[in-house]
């Protein structure tokens, strides 16, 4: 499909006033386009309110419409958008339902699921929410906080699900650690009896955690042992596939 070139170019320099303000002949030498094009396509853009001038008049910066339609965005169906792709991939690689996560206080929700073909499935957990320490999902972010925040969660009472869950602060920390260095983490039924489930994080353009992408299925096939490592490793590449299209750099 032919692309309109006032719109491309209209849509770079918004593009470039919101990385850094600049005015006319800065934002001509950047994008290489005629000072009249950069003039023209501004004066309508500050027209509309997508563009306004600095308070020094110097430059220009994004406007007042920019910001109002950003601000209704839906968090999170533009995390599922931007992770549709990867997710689909990543099904097929692994051949077990893969979901999205975003962490909700003290917990780690479940904004969306994509099944595998296998005729035996796991429930769809979409829409649940569960303690952080319960779920790999979870366990990728905390390791991401901040010392005095995971302080201030493990200093509670912590909930266990079943029999395998993990409780105690000095285990989860050496685990939070582990997360540290490996970027990935695995669990066998902790939340679930029957369910096995490995996560990596997902980071924003600020370098913060933003969620997490997960695989999970019955235990008695997942992970299969000579393919854990692959598992591992594809769940991990996808995350950060996934973080890179949200601006992250590594």
């Amino acid at each position: 499909m032919q692309s309109v070139q006032s719109v491309d170019r209209a849509f770079a320099i918004l593009g470039e006033v919101a990385d850094d303000p600049a005015g006319i002949s800065e934002l001509s030498r950047r994008l290489d386009l005629p000072t009249s094009t950069v003039a023209r396509l501004l004066a309508t853009l500050e027209g509309v309110g997508a563009v306004e001038r600095l308070d020094d008049e110097s430059g220009y910066r994004i406007g007042p419409a920019v910001v109002t339609m950003a601000s209704s965005v839906d968090t999170t169906q533009s995390l599922l958008a931007v992770a549709h792709a990867t997710m689909e991939e990543l099904v097929e690689m692994v051949a077990e339902a893969v979901g999205l996560s975003i962490p909700a206080g003290y917990d780690v929700h479940y904004i969306g699921q994509m099944d595998c073909a296998n005729p035996v499935q796991v429930r769809d957990w979409t829409g649940v929410s569960l303690p952080m320490h319960l779920v790999p999902s979870g366990m990728v972010v905390l390791a991401h906080w901040p010392d005095e925040a995971v302080d201030r969660y493990l200093d509670r009472k912590l909930d266990r699900y079943t029999t395998k869950s993990v409780t105690r602060p000095a285990a989860i920390r050496a685990r939070l650690a582990e997360i540290r260095q490996t970027g990935v983490f695995w669990m066998e039924e902790e939340f679930s009896e029957g369910i096995s489930s490995v996560a990596a994080p997902i980071f924003n353009s600020a370098g913060a955690v933003a969620g997490a992408l997960h695989s999970h299925g019955p235990s008695y096939r997942f992970p299969e042992p000579t393919l854990r490592d692959i598992v591992t490793d594809q769940v991990r590449a996808a995350a950060a596939e996934v973080s890179a299209l949200l601006g992250h750099l590594e």
